[in-house]
């Protein structure tokens, strides 16, 4: 282990668990209840309020094989064809064959999805898919459901929750095994300052890294937390240079910054048209699913149809769909349309990409173990093998679900004794950034490491972040020093510049354009030298480290004592649906 860690004071107060799960997502929550009812003491640490992070902004849906003539392997399919040759097919195969249940047992929950005139869950298709299997909710607002019901189902197992919480290092015991976390929590919170969790089993599902570029879908709270904590513990992260940048996000103007409106793919699974300004459909052609291409493929086709018009956005039209459906069935994405002035009812919506989901984060095997032993990730933040180089629209609440039930059956079967904390040692602190580098960051990476990346734009961002790092660590020495102080802003900000520096280091080192890794450069795929993943750790001189795997399959994690997570075998394939 490296055992850097943020400059903060030391933790001042504590709790004792068996379980500390940070986030409160779907991956967090479904993790956290199903600790709590095997009857291990649980703790949910999160960022905001409960209600607050990535999942209750999803806004198409939870995609699995429900659909009357659908089958696991038909979404496998799908899943592999838009992972681009990178997709793990073992953790494929139990993301699909284990996500119908765990669907099923969502409902159980509470969670509410819409039904049919016959009481069936209503389907609907996203890019990518070939059949209609995306559940959802509130016609457009799944997430949010999602998330209520699960917070709800947490009140009422009166789970220990602290919010407004952010967590900073992990703790480990004598051995370099984890022992909890520490954290800050922020002026509405169960206690003031810095304090610990002290547990032997740590689950990371803080969601993630968006607010690296100026641009995102990401609410402000995404700042790559989960990742940094675990690289400076010594973990692997695995494919993040594969940044899925959604197609259709609301185009506010070429400065604006920050979280942006999501326009979702179901609304061009309804059958919604993406068009240039003089109505021109530039998606026929360019692939047999047209506007439900895989998302890297569209995301591509719109920036080359802007380059090529000399604008910065494209339309999505939806205006055939008539007032009764866009109150019915996109009630949320109409409000935030017309809330900026645009009514997708009698005009089309201006669209552009931006920053939406990582693909990759923090390597684990199908039981979400990482190479720090004692410590979990799971969603957004965790790289299974799932998505591949692109992921699967709507794949992600699924991925959540799915492995959050694989690391409590996990946690609980191993039911870890709790050991002594100690702090993170031998590799000192990591130089602290003023909170003003946030937006030089955003800046560095939305220019150099964007939709569109190359050899020359990929070294000039990282030169800027390595002056970035280097100014702080020389402000830190000088004799009259003019630190950062410790705070969430400079936490933030150094969490960033750290992600941000991994990302652009194995951006440059991936020689291809592969799923949403679009080098200019190096315009084709390239199988034989790059049909690989690539691992990135901080050495204990504080390098970063890349280095490749030998094949394209996704390797385990080598924990110690860890047992098997076999997969479900799929069943046999089916005829696809027609296409439209």
């Amino acid at each position: 282990m490296t055992g850097i860690r943020l400059t903060a004071p030391a933790p001042g107060w504590a709790i004792d668990a068996d379980v500390v799960v940070v986030g409160s997502g779907v991956a967090g929550l479904t993790t956290a209840l199903r600790c709590a009812a095997a009857g291990l003491a649980t703790v949910v640490v999160t960022k905001a309020r409960l209600d607050d992070g990535s999942t209750r902004w999803a806004q198409g849906g939870i995609a699995a094989a429900l659909g009357e003539g659908d089958t696991p392997q038909q979404h496998l399919a799908d899943t592999l064809v838009a992972g681009a040759g990178l997709c793990d097919e073992t953790a494929v195969g139990t993301l699909v064959t284990e996500g119908p249940d765990a669907v099923r047992r969502l409902i159980e929950t509470g969670a509410l999805f819409d039904r049919t005139e016959s009481g069936d869950i209503a389907l609907t298709r996203e890019g990518g898919h070939h059949r209609r299997r995306i559940a959802h909710a509130g016609g457009d607002a799944t997430g949010a459901e999602i998330s209520r019901a699960l917070v709800e189902a947490v009140r009422s197992a009166a789970l220990h929750t602290v919010e407004n919480a952010l967590v900073l290092d992990l703790l480990t015991d004598a051995e370099g095994r984890t022992a909890g976390v520490t954290l800050h929590v922020m002026g509405e919170g169960q206690h003031d300052g810095v304090g610990a969790v002290r547990a032997p089993a740590v689950v990371l599902a803080t969601g993630g890294m968006g607010q690296v570029f100026s641009a995102t879908t990401n609410p402000s709270v995404s700042t790559g937390d989960g990742v940094a904590l675990a690289l400076r513990a010594g973990a692997e992260v695995s494919d993040l240079e594969f940044v899925q940048f959604h197609p259709t996000v609301l185009f506010l103007g070429a400065d604006s910054e920050g979280q942006q409106p999501l326009v979702s793919e179901a609304v061009r699974g309804e059958g919604a048209h993406l068009v240039d300004a003089s109505g021109t459909r530039f998606m026929l052609g360019q692939h047999e699913l047209a506007e439900l291409a895989p998302r890297d493929i569209v995301a591509k086709a719109i920036t080359r149809r802007m380059h090529e018009h000399g604008t910065e956005h494209m339309y999505l039209d939806a205006r055939h769909f008539g007032a009764e459906m866009w109150e019915h069935r996109f009630p949320t994405i109409l409000a935030a349309c017309r809330a900026h002035g645009i009514d997708p009812v009698t005009e089309p919506i201006p669209v552009a990409p931006a920053a939406h989901y990582a693909s990759g984060g923090i390597r684990t095997d199908l039981a979400g173990r990482t190479t720090v032993p004692g410590l979990y990730a799971c969603g957004e933040v965790a790289c299974t093998g799932v998505h591949g180089a692109n992921r699967l629209a709507s794949n992600s609440l699924l991925e959540g679900l799915v492995f959050a039930e694989r690391i409590a059956a996990d946690i609980v079967r191993d039911r870890p004794g709790r050991t002594d904390a100690v702090e993170p040692a031998g590799g000192g602190t990591d130089p602290l950034l003023v909170p003003e580098s946030r937006a030089a960051i955003q800046r560095i990476m939305t220019k150099g490491a964007g939709v569109i990346r190359s050899a020359a734009s990929l070294a000039t961002a990282a030169d800027a972040l390595e002056a970035l790092h280097r100014t702080a660590a020389d402000d830190a020495d000088a004799a009259e020093p003019k630190v950062a102080v410790p705070g969430v802003d400079a936490w933030e900000a150094t969490n960033l510049l750290l992600v941000s520096r991994v990302l652009v280091a194995a951006a440059r080192e991936r020689e291809e354009t592969r799923g949403c890794h679009w080098r200019e450069d190096r315009p084709d795929r390239d199988d034989e030298n790059w049909r690989r993943h690539l691992v990135v750790r901080i050495a204990q001189d504080r390098r970063l480290v890349v280095s490749r795997t030998e094949n394209a399959a996704f390797p385990p994690v080598r924990a110690t004592g860890t047992p098997d997570c076999p997969s479900t075998p799929i069943p046999a394939d089916a005829p696809e649906e027609p296409q439209p």
